[in-house]
């Protein structure tokens, strides 16, 4: 799994804004952060995320499958929401008729609820990426793992409106035993990917195509991101991949849960 190191500066100023809500949450916090072993017990919150839901747990394996099968492909576009960015690919997802999972952000939906409920209003699904999208998060105390997950799956479910996110997917591919147990009985299954397109290195809209094309064959789920940094090239790529996708005879569809 990718760490994606080269992007740690961008999220280093996401910290202070976490630790600020988690503060903020101390009087009133929706959630209490457990940390006992996987076991076969889930962490319990305090509340649920939408009031009066009935929650289902899921496989707390990680999942790379298409729900279309062996010939389906599932876009996954990690970070955001991000007012620049994002417009730009869900205009580009609606021009081809493709539904992604976006992968979240906890205080990026909470600071642009206005455009988490734009991704859920043209039928994408939503996905937890932590708070603060720590990439070493599986090497932190449960409570803290605990923390990100849960507070998140709350910030994107407010902003949504209601709407839970069905999937986790751990920073970098961090995830341990305990946080995919966590997060499976919340109902999120967590996600994996086959392709690392790479593009929060900004390689250029050619070698991401490149990419795309050549690690295919690897499995379904393609990974693009959203927010990090400017993503002009990541939207380009995807003008072109999107097609040619469809031209090679695969149907685009969310993955396995």
């Amino acid at each position: 799994m990718a760490q994606h190191g080269g992007r740690r500066g961008w999220y280093g100023k996401l910290v202070g804004a976490a630790l600020g809500v988690t503060l903020l949450a101390t009087g009133a916090s929706v959630w209490t952060a457990q940390a006992g072993a996987v076991d076969g017990s889930s962490p319990k919150p305090t509340a649920s995320a939408t009031p009066g839901s009935d929650l289902k747990p899921v496989d707390m394996s990680i999942v790379h499958a298409s729900d279309k099968g062996t010939r389906g492909v599932n876009i996954t576009i990690d970070d955001g929401p991000d007012p620049v960015w994002t417009p730009q690919m869900l205009e580009l997802l609606r021009e081809y008729e493709v539904k992604a999972t976006f992968c979240m952000v906890g205080t990026q939906a909470q600071a642009h609820p206005d455009l988490v409920k734009k991704v859920v209003a043209d039928g994408h699904r939503l996905c937890d990426h932590s708070v603060s999208h720590d990439t070493a998060m599986d090497k932190k105390s449960q409570a803290y793992q605990s923390q990100q997950i849960l507070d998140t799956e709350r910030m994107i479910t407010e902003a949504s409106g209601g709407v839970r996110p069905m999937y986790y997917r751990a920073p970098g591919g961090a995830f341990t035993p305990y946080s995919r147990q966590l997060a499976a009985s919340r109902g999120m299954r967590p996600l994996g990917w086959n392709v690392d397109t790479k593009d929060f290195e900004q390689p250029g809209a050619d070698a991401i195509v490149a990419t795309v094309e050549r690690e295919l064959p690897n499995g379904p789920t393609l990974l693009f991101h959203d927010a990090g940094g400017d993503r002009s090239q990541t939207v380009e790529a995807l003008r072109r991949i999107l097609p040619w996708l469809k031209e090679q005879g695969y149907s685009y569809g969310f993955p396995v849960r």
